[in-house]
């Protein structure tokens, strides 16, 4: 066989025929429309790209994600002058709305994926004035490890977060005890000369209606860790996945939860 034939022959196209993969998906742009009145020259709306399509379903805008852009805007004393951290950001919603309404520092988070975390910063550049885009910094960030990292974004050495938010993230049962551990170092012990008291904000929903009962194991492994746990907002949204199996009621159901720490 001469080795023209063993180049033919042993080529990968030769090999392996399969058809070439479909060209992924192009990015999505979701328009979030404030719920409540603006007044003159303030913010109406968010334009939220998503990527095309992610592993860790960074292509959705989440119910969730709606419901605490809401409840954000309507309670900007949890936050105003303060330092805002958001876990598995993926659009970026709730963090961008903290900035438009006078966070002091917002660091948006997610996986330290390129696609994730360049699309966070585009919608940064989309909806904040070049005048106020220092105030957000975006960070790759796995769950767990150490926030030294986030800290660094913080506008003083030795400073830590007033509020940490998470939106539709404990549906990953294997990652709840990561997420009270990155809670636990990133958030402000409480003390009397605090102009708020440090917490967590929770916003999520049954998605697998079997599994809600693993959702909630968050919450008693967050009491058993020192938190005190109260439910705080209960919204009915239409389903995101229409065809999922389960009661629809509980799959349209957005839940928020305020985590404080124990004195």
């Amino acid at each position: 066989m001469s080795e023209s034939d063993d180049e033919v022959t042993l080529s990968l196209d030769s090999v392996f025929t399969e058809p070439p993969r479909p060209p992924s998906p192009e990015p999505t742009t979701t328009l979030y429309v404030r719920q409540r009145p603006a007044t003159s020259g303030d913010w109406e709306s968010v334009s939220i790209r998503l990527v095309g399509s992610h592993p860790l379903w960074g292509h959705y805008l989440w119910n969730a994600s709606r419901s605490f852009a809401a409840y954000l805007d309507n309670h900007m004393d949890v936050y105003r002058d303060g330092h805002v951290l958001e876990l598995g950001a993926g659009g970026g919603l709730p963090g961008i709305v903290a900035a438009k309404n006078g966070a002091q520092k917002v660091v948006l988070t997610d996986y330290p994926d390129a696609a994730l975390i360049h699309n966070i910063e585009y919608n940064i550049s989309q909806n904040l004035p070049e005048s106020r885009r220092d105030r957000v910094a975006v960070k790759g960030y796995i769950w767990g490890q150490a926030v030294a990292p986030l800290l660094e974004s913080l506008p003083t050495s030795g400073q830590t977060f007033d509020l940490i938010i998470m939106s539709d993230l404990i549906f990953n049962h294997s990652q709840h005890d990561a997420l009270l551990k990155t809670c636990q170092s990133a958030l402000a012990t409480p003390d009397a000369s605090r102009v708020r008291e440090p917490s967590v904000l929770v916003f999520y929903s049954h998605h697998r209606p079997h599994l809600a009962q693993r959702d909630l194991e968050f919450f008693r492994k967050a009491g058993e860790d020192g938190w005190t746990c109260d439910e705080i907002v209960t919204e009915r949204y239409p389903p995101m996945f229409p065809e999922d199996s389960g009661s629809e009621e509980v799959r349209a159901t957005v839940h928020g939860w305020r985590l404080t720490r124990r004195r």
